[in-house]
Order: C-alpha cells, then structure tokens, then sequence
C-alpha cells in the first residue's frame, strides 16, 4: 500500500522545484534523453527520489547544501535503493547550475549500461522494485570539491 502522506509530499515538491531541478527537467522530460522517461518526484518505499527512470532503474537526486549535514541518512537512503537495484546518481545544486551539459551528459552515459538486479535479500522482501547498483562515478565528492555523482 503507497503512503498517502508521502504522495502528498511527492505531489507538493513537484509543484515547487528547486532551479537546478526545473534546470535539468528541461533535459529529461518527454523522453529527450536518448529516448528514456524520466518522472519528477517519485515515492520508492520510504524515500522520495527527484527523478526516477523506471526502465533504467536510474535515480537522480540534486543535492543542495542541507546534504552536507546529512551524509548518514543519504547513504542509508542509497543502501536502501541500491539493494532494490536502483541506481543512484548524485549531483550538487551548484554542479547542475554551472555544469549542466556535463551533468547531462554523465546522465546519458549511465543510460547506456544494463539495467541492474536487485538482490535476492530484497526480492524476498520486496517484489515490487527491482533495481540494481551501479558502478560508482564520481566526479567529486561533496565534501572536497562539491561536485559528485554516484
């Protein structure tokens, strides 16, 4: 059963982006990238995701500042995605504004790899989100140079 107040949330920031999420919808709406469709906003278990691409099994989350503070409850938010084989990719708000085409572009690229298998564990848990981890490919890390994507 979906969480009501979790759809509300999801609902509620769809309406409200930060700029670099309005930046990089522009990219990802209506199939513009390489043909896959992304969803703004999307519930998966206890977690909202900004972006989700169900056939790629790729999640895409725009970090502002708050995360640096929060480096704990996203790692235990990617492990939870991770083992339901959703991929995870992280970007600074700051990296999106300034850097856009290389975002879109390491976007693209992990577009390009098969689409991961959950783990047996999380099967058994949960049989209605099938995802898989990724290779890790960052291209800094939030707490050096503020840039990052995983």
């Amino acid at each position: 059963m979906r969480n009501k107040r979790l759809q509300r949330y999801a609902r509620k920031m769809r309406r409200h982006p930060s700029d670099a999420e309005r930046r990089l919808w522009y990219y990802l709406r209506r199939k513009q990238l390489q043909g896959f469709r992304f969803r703004r906003q999307v519930p998966i278990g206890p977690y909202i995701v900004d972006f989700y691409c169900i056939e790629a099994r790729l999640a895409i989350e725009i970090d502002g500042s708050q995360h640096v503070r929060r480096r704990e409850y996203d790692h235990g938010r990617d492990s939870y995605l991770l083992r339901r084989g959703v991929r995870v990719l992280r970007f600074w708000n700051n990296e999106v504004l300034q850097n856009l085409a290389g975002v879109v572009e390491v976007i693209g690229r992990e577009l390009q790899l098969p689409p991961p298998c959950p783990s047996p564990a999380s099967r058994e848990r949960d049989s209605r989100h099938f995802i898989r981890k990724a290779g890790e490919a960052t291209i800094g890390s939030p707490s050096t140079s503020g840039g990052k994507h995983r």
